[in-house]
């Protein structure tokens, strides 16, 4: 199973790794420009936004079910003053797009209403992102399924049930292609929670490209989900963890994300392929294997047995298989120490 996303492939050899900026340009467009020149850099595919404002997502109410609690960073505001410090102005979307675009990378977003939406595909936005707490969002999810673009979704907190309704949303309204990426919707989160047989199951079940939305600090989760088959990899990118962003705590920084994308890279090629019988760079290791040599002068006429003969290394004599062969036989010549053994050298 394979799609593109603008000029890049999901679902083949090479996975797709998206740097997600979110808050981290602390809505200034010359730091959201070095993000995305950084992300370059350090080896992304693809840079995600989040198209939304306070408006758009919530209300600017005091009441207390609109309060943060819970343990979080964040606690001590309200939703509406935490995304107005968060959101990415809109009038900036065509100028990164176009940014990104002439590094070689897509650019994408996460909508959060249908406003963003259609916002989004003024500039044609090549695919959406449905972020893990509007899965239960159905308005969103047809809205963005009418556009016909893949689509990624992460799982972060959803229910079998959850995920299963939100893909028949999308598919009936016109999606064709999607990604979903196991997420831990916890900021940052603890590896031990990621869970990540969850993602294979996740292809089994909703015949879906499987991949990975991820809150650890550090590539081990990122590493072990490629081993596991993931196709897609978003990070949270930030140029320093103490830029101010309220996102730094779980992001990584441009040294970080390459070395994710480094080891990312090998884990693909430690995939390989299914092959038997060595590759080139084993050729030299063979000849050490056992064969069969004299391990004491022998006179011609001499009986071979396990006293004259044996299996050592290298492999330059006979294959073992025919010690039993030729043990009894006689010694057709007079054969040294340490000879190998051929069938010229026996009657």
């Amino acid at each position: 199973m394979e799609f593109k996303i603008g000029n890049k492939l999901i679902g083949g050899n090479n996975t797709f790794i998206i740097a997600e900026l979110s808050a981290n340009h602390n809505q200034n467009i010359d730091v959201a420009f070095e993000l995305i020149d950084k992300a370059h850099e350090a080896g992304a595919d693809a840079i995600k936004l989040q198209t939304y404002t306070a408006d758009t997502i919530t209300l600017n109410s005091e009441n207390e079910e609109f309060q943060i609690k819970g343990g979080t960073e964040w606690d001590g505001q309200t939703l509406y003053s935490l995304y107005s410090k968060a959101y990415t102005p809109w009038e900036w979307t065509p100028k990164l797009m176009k940014r990104a675009n002439d590094l070689g990378m897509e650019l994408f977003s996460s909508p959060f209403d249908i406003s963003a939406v259609d916002h989004l595909e003024k500039y044609n936005c090549p695919a959406y992102k449905i972020a893990s707490l509007e899965v239960s969002d159905h308005v969103l999810l047809k809205r963005v399924a009418q556009t016909g673009k893949p689509v990624i979704i992460s799982s972060g907190g959803a229910s079998l049930e959850d995920l299963e309704s939100a893909l028949n949303i999308l598919r009936k309204n016109g999606t064709k292609n999607i990604a979903m990426l196991k997420c831990t919707a916890a900021y940052p989160a603890d590896p031990s929670d990621a869970n990540l047989k969850t993602m294979v199951n996740m292809k089994e079940t909703f015949n879906i490209i499987p991949g990975l939305s991820d809150h650890t600090l550090g590539p081990t989760v990122p590493i072990s989900s490629v081993a596991l088959g993931a196709k897609v990899i978003e990070k949270h990118f930030t140029l320093s963890r103490d830029s101010g962003s309220v996102d730094d705590s779980f992001s990584l920084t441009p040294s970080e994300f390459k070395e994710m994308v480094k080891y990312v890279r090998i884990a693909e090629k430690c995939l390989g392929k299914v092959k038997y019988g060595g590759v080139k760079s084993e050729k030299n290791t063979t000849k050490y294997r056992r064969s069969l040599y004299a391990i004491k002068d022998i006179k011609k006429g001499d009986i071979l047995s396990s006293e004259n003969i044996k299996s050592i290394r290298p492999s330059n004599g006979l294959h073992t298989k025919y010690f039993n062969k030729i043990v009894g036989k006689k010694a057709r010549v007079d054969i040294s120490f340490a000879t190998p053994l051929s069938w010229n050298l026996i009657e």
